[in-house]
């Protein structure tokens, strides 16, 4: 390798490093070398032994790992080509040139089936087909400035590969695989081969328009920085997997943090201090405190279950319920415009699946008319149950604090906040978007502390804070 090819491949890597700091993962200064280190000792010629070295050095949790892959397949390609290149051919070739039609999408379909179909999948030749695919169908040339010639949504609508969904199934069910597993395992093909459809429109996007440029704009950063209301179904299946991890986590972190604050503050156990300085010779080089008992915060938390935010109320909820041992007491209500009791349904033990569709099924109680009101919210909770409230409570409210132009009803919001210790407001929205259109986070903002909460990250250190 000659000092240029060198020169470009650490230009590479520190790009690339770069762009997983940008996508939330902390790749610090020493990991960087120990990745470097690392690839010192593989084969250059096997890919993936390149990426598995480049992950085990700076990939933290199992929940990045999806977004390093997508960084690493954007910096470091399995394929080249057909990238800028033929993205200028196709505009010589003028608008107006058939890049597919209704009998290559029928051959094109049935080619794609039968790999999908095979026993033993050639995910070689599946890739192959994904870049067939995003090649034809994919395909957006004469596009202005900025726009990319590439799209792996508009491939994607025009071939339809979840379509062929039933047609597997009927496939594996052929072969002896009972409905569900036939169903379960289909899903999974087409899922893993839309993601490989995704991965070659990324790679000739980054040849026409450069790796930083799709690092920047269509990589989805880690599952625990990606914000609550851009999440999709797939995203959020990876937030309810991640959620009891981080709550035991955080548990053991709180025990340890307030164990050792404990230990520093309890008063001086004199008797216990003088009897260990006898082995010292009287001298009380190590202390003894007497033991005292841990603060635990009662929580009442109250959430809106609009759509709009539904997702966020929700994790946060069942977040705040995988800790619920951190505090002293907990109860839980929804509201959209209409407020209703949810602290039955995280019971002790309880699925976290089973948990989140009880909260979506018991979303119909929360609505009256079905338009979010937060002021008819706090005035309806004032009447029906202001008996939560105590004056060691902790309040938290979750929403975005749009409530349709409609009455605040500040004042009732004034004296809920002054019924109990203290009150948090999380906001999934972005600081910048509040007080824009309907939204009545500033004027709520002036009675309670409100909190940019857009994220598992975020959410993390709130309740570690709020636990304290």
């Amino acid at each position: 390798m000659d000092a240029a090819d060198q020169s470009g491949l650490l230009d590479r890597h520190l790009a690339f490093v770069e762009a997983l700091r940008g996508a939330g993962l902390s790749v610090s200064l020493a990991e960087d070398i120990d990745s470097l280190a690392a690839l010192g000792a593989v084969r250059w010629g096997e890919r993936a032994m390149v990426r598995d070295a480049f992950a085990a050095t700076m990939v933290k949790k199992q929940a990045q790992r999806t977004t390093f892959d997508a960084l690493f397949d954007v910096y470091f390609p399995a394929m080249v080509g057909d990238g800028a290149a033929a993205a200028a051919a196709s505009d010589q070739a003028g608008e107006g040139a058939v890049r597919d039609n209704a009998t290559a999408l029928v051959d094109f379909r049935d080619r794609l089936a039968e790999a999908l179909e095979a026993a033993q999948l050639d995910d070689a030749e599946l890739r192959r087909i994904a870049a067939e695919m995003v090649g034809v169908f994919g395909a957006m040339p004469g596009r202005g400035p900025g726009l990319s010639s590439w799209s792996a949504y508009t491939a994607l609508q025009r071939v339809a590969p979840q379509e062929l969904v039933d047609k597997l199934v009927a496939g594996l069910m052929g072969e002896g695989v009972d409905e569900e597993d036939a169903r379960r395992q289909a899903n999974r093909r087409v899922g893993s081969f839309t993601a490989m459809v995704e991965e070659d429109a990324r790679r000739r996007i980054a040849e026409e328009k450069g790796p930083d440029h799709v690092a920047d704009v269509a990589i989805r950063p880690s599952i625990d920085k990606l914000a609550f209301m851009a999440a999709r179904r797939t995203d959020l299946d990876e937030m309810r997997k991640e959620i009891f991890p981080l709550a035991r986590r955080l548990a053991t972190r709180l025990a340890k943090e307030q164990h050792s604050w404990h230990a520093r503050t309890a008063p001086l156990d004199f008797r216990r201090t003088v009897r260990a300085s006898i082995a010292t010779g009287g001298v009380p080089i190590t202390t003894h405190h007497r033991p005292k008992r841990p603060h635990r915060t009662d929580l009442v938390v109250l959430c809106d279950v609009s759509g709009s935010v539904a997702n966020f109320a929700q994790f946060t909820l069942l977040f705040v319920f995988a800790l619920r041992e951190v505090f002293q007491s907990m109860r839980a209500f929804t509201f959209i415009d209409h407020v209703h009791e949810v602290t039955g349904h995280f019971r002790p033990g309880a699925d976290p699946v089973d948990v989140l569709s009880d909260l979506a099924a018991a979303t119909s109680h929360a609505a009256l008319w079905g338009r979010t009101n937060y002021g008819r919210a706090f005035t309806k909770f004032e009447e029906n149950h202001l008996d939560a409230l105590t004056p060691k409570t902790t309040l938290l409210i979750l929403g975005d604090a749009r409530s349709n132009y409609s009455d605040l009803h500040e004042d009732a919001l004034r004296r809920l906040t002054g019924s109990v210790k203290r009150t948090f407001w999380l906001n999934p929205e972005h600081e910048h978007n509040w007080g824009t259109g309907d939204s009545a986070a500033p004027a709520y903002g002036e009675i309670v502390r409100m909190i940019e909460c857009r994220n598992l990250t975020q959410l993390g250190e709130f309740v570690h804070d709020l636990a304290w």
